[in-house]
C-alpha cells in the first residue's frame, strides 16, 4: 500500500480531496438488465466508508510515514506546478525588439577652452593636508557667471559660491601678458598623469592642444559662504517686537529661526518626548550624517525679482536656491552682493515635511519640491504661481524627479506644440519602491498623477532603478532596470516601444547605477559597458576595460517616424478644442474674444432676420384688413 501511494504524487494529492463515499453491504452482484427486476434498497444496506481507511488501517509508524510522504510529493508538484506556470507566463510575455549600438569607442576626457588648456585655481587646495578639504558637488550656472561648490572637511560642509570673471578670462586668454612658454614642464607631468596609449606629443600634433601654463588668469571671486540651517534652540528674545525686528525686510522669514519660544518650553517638550518614547530611545544611537546641500542658479522672475540697479542680462542667474537634507525650508539667496555682507536669504519657502528631492526643469520655469511625505509641490517661477500640489499613492516615496518637454497626442501620435507654452508641464516620479509616475500640470490648480510602471512583486530584477527623458522624441523616456534592460518607454500610454541591447561580449558592471548621457538636441545617447571577464579579476576600478557604446534613435526602423514631424503648428492647436488649454494665456483670452464676437456677430444677423420677418407679417396682417 505504501509504495503505490508513493508511486503518483498526483494521486496522493486527490485522494485527499476525496469524500466520504456509502457503499453496499454484502457482496456487489451484476444487476439485472430490467429495471423491474431491480430491488428496492433500503438504507440500512448502505454503510459509510471513510476512503482513507486503507491508509489508517497501517500500523505505525507505516501509517506516519506514509503521511510524511505523501505531503512531500505534494508540496513539491505544487512548487512543480508553480514553475510550469511562471514558465508559461514567461514565454507569453511579449518581448520588444531590441536593437544593438551602432559603434564603440573608447574614451578618454580633457577639458579645454578652444585650443588650449588653462589651469584656473584649485579651490580646496591647502598646505597642511590634515585640513585638506574635499569637494562634493559643483554646479555652474547658464553662461557660466556662477559657480557654487559643496565642500566638506573637519566635520563640517557648506557651500561657497564664486563670481566667475568671463570677460577678463577671454581678453587675457587673448592678450597673454607673459611670453614665457612652460609647455614642455606640463607635457612631462601630463605623460605621468595619462595612460600608455595616450601621450602629450599625440595630443599635441593630432588635436591641435597647446597646454598653456604661461598665462595667468583672474582667480574667481568668493561672494558667498552658506552653511546648514542652525538647530533651533531657546529664544534670547526679551518680547516678539524684538524678534520681529531681527527680521529686516522680511529677510529670513518663515525659516524658524527667529521665534519666541523660551528654552524652558524646548525642555518640557523634549521631557515629555522622553517619557512617551523611552523604550525606543533607550540604546545605542547611531551618529546623524552630516547634512547635504541640494542647489540651483535661478533665472529672474515673477516670483525671484531682480535687484533694483542691477543690469539685467538675458540668461543671467540672479538668486541660488538651496534646500538641506532633513530640513522643512527652501532658501533663496541673492547672488548680487560681496563677501563681507550678510549671509541671510531673501525668501524662505516653508514645507510640511522635510524636502527630500527636488528638481528644477531644464528651461529653469518650473521646480518641484518633494517632501518626506510623499507630497509634491508643483510651481511655476516664471509666472509666479503654484501649479498644484499632489499626493504620491500610499507608502511611495520620491526617489528622483525628470522633467518631460510638455507634448501633446495629436491623432494617436505624441507631439511638440509650436512656440512656447506656459503654465503646463509634465514630469515623470521614480519612487523608492521602483514604481514609475507622470505628474501633469495643466493651469493653476489643474494637475493630475497617473501610475505608469507598478511596483514589482514577483520579477524583482525587473524593478527601475534609473530614468532618463528622451528629449528629440516626445513623450519618450529611458527606463534602466536592475536586470540591465534598457527599454524605451511611451509614457502617454504607458507601452515599452523597445529596447537596447549591448553586445554579448559587454555588460553594465553596476546596473543599478548606469553610467549613460542622453543628448538635449539630438536623438541619441551614450551608455558605457564593461567586460564581465575582467570585472573579478581586475585589482582596480580603473583597471577594468570599458567602452562607450553610441545609438541614435533614426538609425533605428521602429523609430524614425518617432523624431519626425514631431511638432503640430498653431493652427492645428487651435482647431481642435482639446490643445487649446497648450496656449499661453493671452492667446487663448485672444481666442475667447474673438470667439465671443463671432457669436455676437451671428446673435445679431439672426435678430435682424428676425425682425424682418415680423414686419413682413404686419405688412401682410395690415393688407388683409384693408380688404376686409
Amino acid at each position: 500500500m505504501l509504495s503505490s501511494v508513493m508511486a503518483s504524487p498526483k494521486g496522493s494529492r486527490s485522494q485527499k480531496m476525496k469524500l466520504p463515499i456509502f457503499t453496499r453491504k454484502g457482496t456487489l452482484e451484476v444487476p439485472s438488465p430490467t429495471e423491474k427486476d431491480w430491488s428496492k434498497d433500503d438504507e440500512d444496506d448502505w454503510v459509510f466508508k471513510d476512503p482513507d481507511q486503507e491508509q489508517d488501517s497501517l500500523p505505525q509508524p507505516y501509517r506516519m510515514i506514509n503521511k510524511m510522504v505523501n505531503s512531500l510529493f505534494d508540496r513539491s508538484w505544487e512548487m512543480i506546478e508553480a514553475r510550469d506556470t511562471s514558465k508559461k507566463a514567461e514565454l507569453r510575455r511579449t518581448l520588444p525588439t531590441i536593437y544593438h549600438p551602432l559603434r564603440e569607442s573608447i574614451v578618454r576626457l580633457f577639458y579645454f577652452y578652444k585650443d588650449g588648456l588653462y589651469l584656473i585655481k584649485a579651490i580646496n587646495e591647502l598646505e597642511d593636508a590634515s585640513k585638506q578639504t574635499t569637494c562634493i558637488k559643483m554646479e555652474i550656472s547658464k553662461g557660466g557667471n556662477f559657480a557654487a561648490l559643496l565642500l566638506q572637511g573637519a566635520g563640517d560642509i557648506w557651500l561657497d559660491v564664486y563670481k566667475l570673471p568671463k570677460e577678463s578670462w577671454i581678453k587675457e586668454v587673448q592678450y597673454p601678458q607673459l611670453a614665457v612658454n612652460t609647455k614642455k614642464k606640463i607635457r612631462q607631468q601630463l605623460q605621468l598623469n595619462t595612460p600608455d596609449s595616450v601621450t602629450a606629443d599625440s595630443l599635441d600634433t593630432d588635436m591641435n592642444i597647446s597646454f598653456r601654463g604661461d598665462v595667468k588668469l583672474s582667480l574667481p571671486v568668493q561672494i558667498m559662504k552658506i552653511k546648514p540651517p542652525k538647530p533651533i534652540t531657546g529664544t534670547t528674545f526679551k518680547s516678539p517686537l524684538e524678534a520681529f525686528a531681527k527680521i529686516a525686510g522680511c529677510r529670513g522669514l518663515g525659516s524658524g529661526q527667529n521665534h519666541y519660544i523660551k528654552a524652558s518650553q524646548w525642555e518640557k517638550r523634549e521631557a515629555i518626548l522622553r517619557a512617551t518614547y523611552k523604550k525606543f530611545l533607550d540604546g545605542e544611537w547611531e551618529p546623524e550624517p552630516i547634512s547635504m546641500a541640494t542647489f540651483y542658479f535661478l533665472l529672474p522672475s515673477r516670483v525671484i525679482p531682480m535687484p533694483t540697479g542691477v543690469k539685467r542680462s538675458p540668461g543671467l542667474a540672479c538668486v541660488l536656491g538651496v534646500h538641506w537634507t532633513d530640513h522643512h525650508n527652501f532658501f533663496f539667496y541673492s547672488l548680487n552682493r560681496t563677501l563681507k555682507d550678510k549671509v541671510d536669504p531673501e525668501g524662505v519657502w516653508p514645507c510640511a515635511a522635510p524636502i527630500v528631492v527636488s528638481q528644477l526643469s531644464p528651461c529653469s520655469s518650473y521646480l518641484v519640491l518633494a517632501c518626506e511625505d510623499g507630497v509634491l509641490s508643483l510651481w511655476d517661477l516664471a509666472q509666479g504661481l503654484t501649479l498644484g500640489v499632489v499626493a504620491l499613492p500610499e507608502k511611495c516615496f520620491c526617489q528622483s524627479i525628470h522633467f518631460l518637454k510638455y507634448f501633446l497626442v495629436h491623432k494617436g501620435q505624441n507631439v511638440y506644440p509650436e512656440g512656447s507654452v506656459k503654465c503646463h508641464m509634465k514630469c515623470v516620479v521614480l519612487c523608492t519602491d521602483a514604481s514609475l509616475h507622470l505628474v501633469t500640470a495643466s493651469g493653476i490648480q489643474n494637475s493630475t498623477i497617473s501610475l505608469l510602471v507598478e511596483r514589482p512583486v514577483k520579477y524583482l530584477d525587473e524593478a527601475i532603478c534609473a530614468v532618463a527623458p528622451v528629449q528629440a522624441l516626445p513623450g519618450m523616456v529611458l527606463t534602466f532596470s536592475r536586470d540591465g534592460s534598457v527599454f524605451l518607454m511611451d509614457v502617454a500610454k504607458s507601452q515599452i516601444i523597445c529596447s537596447f541591447a549591448l553586445p554579448r561580449s559587454y555588460s553594465l558592471a553596476a546596473p543599478w547605477n548606469p553610467v549613460f548621457v542622453v543628448s538635449l538636441h539630438h536623438p541619441c545617447f551614450l551608455l558605457r559597458g564593461d567586460h564581465p571577464d575582467e570585472i573579478g579579476s581586475a585589482s582596480k576600478a580603473e583597471d577594468i576595460p570599458n567602452s562607450i557604446f553610441y545609438f541614435n534613435f533614426e538609425d533605428y526602423p521602429l523609430l524614425k517616424n518617432f523624431s519626425r514631424n514631431c511638432t503640430i503648428p498653431q493652427a492645428s492647436i487651435l482647431a481642435h478644442p482639446t490643445f487649446a488649454q497648450a496656449l499661453p494665456l493671452e492667446e487663448r483670452c485672444e481666442k475667447f474674444f474673438q470667439k465671443s464676437i463671432q457669436n455676437l456677430a451671428k446673435y445679431k444677423v439672426k435678430e435682424e432676420e428676425h425682425w424682418t420677418r415680423l414686419r413682413r407679417y404686419s405688412l401682410l396682417l395690415q393688407k388683409e384688413d384693408l380688404k376686409k
